[in-house]
């Protein structure tokens, strides 16, 4: 379905007629199947706010309610065996209390407030008393709870390296949350309270030179000032590095990010933070920049790269109509740059509210550089303008997409990857609009989703698809049955796929990003087939072989080892019982009543029992493998006359992982082993087992790596025969380096060569959690004691 790609067409019915009589024809050259994805989620209350619903790019989805805002975490989990999707789900809760903007002294506020509620001009007195800003407690009207919008940051903000939260309540109070430990999440510093005490010392003015501020006692003053903080959308921008020199003269990189607050008076209030963001104290600056634009309506960051110079802007959509991009000063941060005017987008107050809008950096075929596609949803209708940076200048090329849909559109989002833009109206109708690239500007071909062929009847409330374009989240509840409405709404968290098994396969050979843990969704698309076919597909097996041989990164070896994990599992029989359920069957140790009481054969079966104990104590401190215990079960679930085919096949795989496996501890051994090399005062800091890897190296006969054994003759050189043992984090003793599955201290206190375990263990590390969330549950090194730098660590776990 190609879509006008003139200039600014007319918006009347006549247009809507021809582009859906070109749909037909268009969309014959490609279709889009899309398959439901279990689970469904139920929510516990109603979805609230405007785009309720949006995905970050460490795969969790945010959903805002009525009641609290709830996350779920898709986890791509290769010990399991069932074919649904895996969700971890938390809840970041409402406030209890009303948030009251700050608009003067309290004392002061309370009479105005009392004042303006028994006024006898009725439009003072019931402007006052409806305007649920004034009011956020609602007295008799109903109370404001839920939030209103929600926004994800870049990943590597928060402590752990992930995105954090940012979240704006129905009675504006702006947020911003980060989960640290997994299950609950911790609210980091209130925005709304810290920009209203600097407007309240700055008595409201946005600089030294604007004229004195009115009195609270005159109504239009006292709206002024709650419209100058009440915010109405939030956005965050791209990660901005720089580089600060420190007292030994060494240039570290220190990362910030920018978060843009729109206000209903157009004011646009920018927050940076530096990296990690830990709460009050990371807030570097704010500065307030006035837009311009009556009111605004929603928000986002316009970030363009050209001749390796980074602009930024901030585009702003309004109620009536106009859309402009306004010039944002970061002075404080080098290598950026930004406009010198503000741009007009488009301009006609025709009326149409801007719903929302998306940025999406492109690369132009026919002019041979990089461009940005903005799109907006404007009732019906979706906005789309092209900026393209050329020696004559910035070239803007804006038209309309007509003929989408019959009702407004409730929700848009967009693949950043390859510019797919999918929109939805509530009549569970999505479309997906493709960009295609003409000599001119571009034009789009769109094709109709429809959601009841997939869910039945349901109504949608809002979209978000995956950061890899994989899936499709969609919030529904029931159509209509029979020409009437349900009775009550269930609102669930459905999921359909956008991609094929092949498609997300080859992009996951040809990503450039090379890291499972940023491609969840791609690989649980590959893990859901593998586990319902019960096989690798060939084609998939030959390019992934082609791949290491040709290039032999980690990135490969990882991929294979989640297919053989993923293969595996598929292979196992559905465990009969619960496996979380405690067994019955506990072992009982006989307790005499006193020391002196007893005879010799109950001493005897005393000591008996303590050997057991303690040989079973000894065992543990051994460990037991997942997967020698599971060729166990094997083994005994086989026929006592020979193995069945399954079981060959099953240790056959298992091989095939423990072959895996070894080849990846190598070589994460020979990278920290390098860094060792390279920086020989990490050792002592950081109680790397040095000596302890590069025996492990040195003691298999078959391992003939000449990289690896130069560099370990060249690091005994420099050791003098020093060891550095590796300390347990419980007890402080030293853990012996025998196994590289696991070290056990003399205390015995196991440590997995995890990277859960290092999750837990270290909760503040430096480097991104990204690199350390790998699907390779096995890592070669295990680190009991947190590195003063990040370059070990790094090393670890970016592999």
């Amino acid at each position: 379905m190609a879509a006008a790609g003139r200039e600014e067409p007319p918006l009347g019915i006549e247009a809507v007629v021809e582009e859906a009589a070109a749909a037909a024809a268009a969309s014959a050259g490609f279709r889009l199947t899309a398959v439901r994805r279990e689970p469904a989620v139920r929510l516990q209350h109603g979805a609230s706010g405007l785009e309720p619903l949006a995905w970050s790019e460490d795969h969790r989805v945010s959903v805002s309610t009525a009641r609290s805002i709830a996350v779920l975490e898709q986890l791509s989990d290769v010990h399991s065996g069932g074919q649904d999707m895996v969700i971890h789900r938390t809840a970041v809760p409402a406030p209890a209390a009303a948030c009251t903007l700050k608009v003067g002294p309290k004392k002061e506020v309370a009479e105005c407030k009392e004042k303006f509620a028994s006024s006898v001009d009725p439009t003072v007195s019931q402007m006052f008393m409806l305007d649920r800003v004034f009011n956020p407690e609602g007295k008799s009207l109903t109370p404001m709870r839920g939030f209103k919008y929600s926004s994800w940051s870049p990943l590597g903000c928060d402590a752990n390296g992930r995105c954090l939260l940012a979240a704006l309540t129905m009675d504006n109070r702006l947020t911003i949350h980060a989960n640290l430990n997994r299950l609950q999440w911790v609210q980091l510093v209130d925005l709304t309270e810290l920009y209203g005490e600097r407007l309240f010392e700055a008595s409201y003015r946005l600089c030294k030179a604007d004229a004195p501020c009115g009195e609270l006692g005159d109504f239009p003053e006292f709206q002024r000032r709650h419209s100058m903080q009440a915010p109405v959308r939030m956005e965050w921008s791209g990660i901005c590095t720089t580089q600060q020199v420190k007292h030994n003269n060494e240039c570290r990189d220190v990362g910030s990010v920018l978060l843009a607050v729109l206000f209903e008076n157009g004011n646009i209030a920018v927050w940076q933070f530096q990296l990690p963001f830990l709460g009050k104290e990371s807030i570097t600056s704010c500065n307030t920049i006035e837009s311009g634009i009556s009111s605004p309506s929603v928000l986002s960051w316009w970030e363009y790269e050209h001749n390796n110079r980074k602009m930024s802007g901030l585009i702003v959509g309004s109620a009536y109509g106009p859309v402009k991009i306004i010039p944002v000063n970061l002075k404080a941060v080098k290598g950026y740059f930004t406009l010198r005017q503000p741009v007009v987008l488009w301009q006609e107050m025709d009326q149409l509210p801007v719903h929302s809008i998306k940025c999406i950096p492109l690369y132009h075929p026919y002019q041979k550089c990089s461009c940005s596609l903005v799109v907006a949803a404007r009732g019906p209708y979706v906005f789309w303008c092209l900026l393209l940076i050329s020696k004559a200048g910035l070239n803007v090329h804006n038209s309309h997409v007509t003929g989408l849909h019959s009702l407004p559109i409730v929700s848009m989002t967009a693949d950043k990857q390859n510019g797919t833009v999918y929109t939805c109206s509530s009549d569970g109708k999505v479309r997906q609009l493709i960009p295609i690239f003409t000599d001119v500007a571009l034009k789009f071909e769109h094709q109709l989703i429809k959601l009841s062929e997939v869910f039945g009847c349901v109504r949608t409330h809002g979209i978000a698809v995956s950061p890899c374009g994989a899936y499709l989240a969609v919030i529904t509840t029931e159509g209509m049955a029979n020409g009437l409405h349900p009775v009550n709404k269930n609102y669930q968290v459905q999921f359909v796929t956008l991609k094929t098994f092949e498609e997300a396969a080859a992009q996951l050979l040809e990503s450039s990003v090379q890291n499972l843990f940023r491609q969840v969704d791609l690989t649980d698309l590959v893990r859901w087939k593998i586990l319902k076919d019960k096989h690798i597909p060939q084609f998939l097996q030959e390019a992934l072989d082609k791949k290491i041989e040709s290039c032999g990164s980690t990135y490969f070896w990882r991929f294979k080892l989640f297919l053989l994990r993923i293969l595996y599992q598929s292979m196992q029989k559905a465990p009969s019982e619960v496996t979380w359920r405690p067994s019955h069957e506990d072992a009982k140790i006989l307790i005499s009543d006193s020391p002196g009481m007893g005879s010799a054969e109950d001493d005897q079966e005393e000591g008996t029992s303590k050997q057991a104990s303690k040989q079973s104590l000894g065992d543990t401190g051994k460990g037991v493998d997942i997967d020698d215990a599971a060729e166990d079960s094997l083994h005994h679930s086989s026929d006592t006359g020979g193995r069945e085919p399954m079981v060959e096949k099953l240790l056959e795989i298992q091989a095939q992982i423990e072959a895996v496996e070894m080849h990846l501890t190598r070589e994460h051994m020979k990278r920290v082993l390098g860094e060792v090399y390279l920086h020989t005062w990490i050792t002592e800091n950081t109680s790397i087992p040095t000596r302890g890897v590069c025996d492990f190296l040195m003691s298999d006969d078959g391992y003939d790596d000449r990289t690896a054994r130069v560099l370990i003759g060249h690091i005994l050189k420099k050791m003098n025969k020093q060891t550095f043992p590796e300390h347990c984090s419980l007890c402080k003793e030293i853990l012996p380096f025998t196994d590289r599955k696991q070290a056990v201290c003399s205390n015995g206190h196991i440590w997995l060569s995890s990277v859960n375990k290092l999750r837990t263990e270290h909760p503040k590390l430096n480097p991104s959690m990204a690199d350390m969330l790998e699907s390779t549950n096995r890592r070669g090194v295990a680190l009991s004691v947190i590195p003063d730098t990040s370059t070990v660590w790094e090393v670890l776990y970016s592999c």
